[in-house]
């Protein structure tokens, strides 16, 4: 791929760069090539552009971009933008999901919303702003696997990677998101005894006993989680996702597995979360006695928190502000990397370009007035950052 000074540091034309690349998750595509063409592609981008990049292969094939700008100074506060370079399965789309066509302001392509934009924009910030002599460093971390578990991120912090603040730039419509939910999966598999469908003096069904399990689930959802309330967030929820149970017709089914996934505000354990299940479980034992359930968490990831008035946000609203943009503080409804670097020390909220309504969607586009609006505030926002007091 050509790279060319006459679109050195624009963020529109990065995109649809990315975009045209393939970079199908395989965890979550089947056939998907990994990020390996697209991580390629953005390091031989940022080189050219005087950014100090390496690859960091946080599974095998499949590596990080890690590319700094600026200098690093001791004392002087660190800004990292980070951003997932994977993207989803593209069956069923109506348009064509790698050729990135521009139409009435806006690029079409699957991951142009979720989240190719978003880091073409803090790509061609922390360009703009280094070009300025910014005297702290800005770190570009261009990840992997986000769509799945996350690996990229794990690997980055893993490896001892630390910033003072973060900006992770999924599609918030230019709102700052300082808050998003996490999410445990857990499956629950009830048992019961196979027989003939006409000895119901023999069988247990084990698929009769989840529908009572899944009615006081029900009950749970109504009642209890609606009282428990984040102010950017709202409630948590649970939902169940998928179930498979039983081997034929005129069989009692001995086994029924109910796959659920519970939605998780700020403050809320996965051991909690464990032990409410099992307590449903234990208001059903307590009508059935023959009821026979067991419980497993299967993945779980954190809800991410940053204060609103956090230095990171105010920093973010003081360049929204100096670019005449409005100022929109909500919370995130999707998960993201966010929780990860929070997790490990670095205040992370979520801006960038793009519509997360769009994300996996039939039909994904962004808007190119929205990147270029994006990459403005960020550079502002890296330009003010090295007067700005660790986060």
């Amino acid at each position: 791929m050509p790279v060319i000074d006459a679109w050195r540091g624009d963020a529109v034309e990065l995109t649809r760069e990315l975009v045209r690349v393939d970079s199908r998750n395989p965890s979550v595509a089947a056939g998907g090539p990994g990020e390996h063409a697209v991580a390629r592609t953005l390091a031989s981008v940022l080189s050219a552009w005087g950014f100090r990049v390496a690859l960091q292969e946080a599974l095998p094939g499949r590596p990080n971009v890690i590319a700094r700008i600026g200098e690093n100074r001791e004392g002087a506060p660190r800004l990292m933008f980070n951003g997932h370079v994977d993207v989803v399965g593209v069956d069923g789309m109506i348009h064509d999901p790698w050729n990135a066509p521009e139409r009435d302001g806006r690029i079409y392509g699957r991951g142009s919303s979720d989240m190719k934009a978003g880091v073409a924009s803090m790509c061609a910030a922390a360009f703009r702003a280094a070009s300025t002599g910014i005297k702290s460093e800005i770190v570009v971390t261009a990840v992997i696997d986000e769509e799945w578990e996350s690996a990229g991120t794990r690997a980055l912090v893993d490896s001892g990677l630390r910033a003072d603040a973060a900006i992770v730039t999924e599609p918030t419509g230019l709102a700052i998101m300082p808050a998003h939910r996490g999410f445990v999966w857990l499956d629950v598999t009830t048992h019961g005894r196979a027989s003939h469908g006409s000895r119901w003096d023999l069988g247990v069904d084990a698929i009769r006993h989840a529908g009572l399990f899944l009615a006081e689930l029900d009950a749970f959802d109504g009642t209890v989680l609606p009282t428990r309330q984040h102010p950017l967030l709202g409630r948590p929820s649970v939902h169940a996702s998928l179930i498979e149970g039983g081997t034929g017709i005129s069989t009692y089914p001995d086994r029924c597995r109910v796959q659920i996934e519970r939605r998780t505000i700020p403050g809320e354990r996965v051991e909690t979360v464990r032990e409410e299940i099992d307590a449903l479980c234990g208001r059903v034992r307590e009508r059935r006695p023959n009821f026979n359930a067991d419980v497993r968490v299967t993945f779980a990831q954190p809800a991410s928190d940053v204060a609103v008035d956090a230095p990171i946000v105010r920093a973010l609203s003081g360049a929204l502000q100096s670019e005449d943009e409005s100022v929109r503080i909500a919370g995130m409804s999707a998960w993201t990397d966010a929780a990860l670097l929070n997790e490990a020390g670095i205040p992370a909220i979520c801006f960038g370009p793009g519509d997360m309504g769009l994300a996996h969607a039939n039909e994904e586009w962004v808007n190119t007035d929205e990147i270029e609006r994006a990459t403005r505030v960020l550079a502002r926002l890296a330009q003010t950052w090295s007067g700005v007091r660790s986060a």
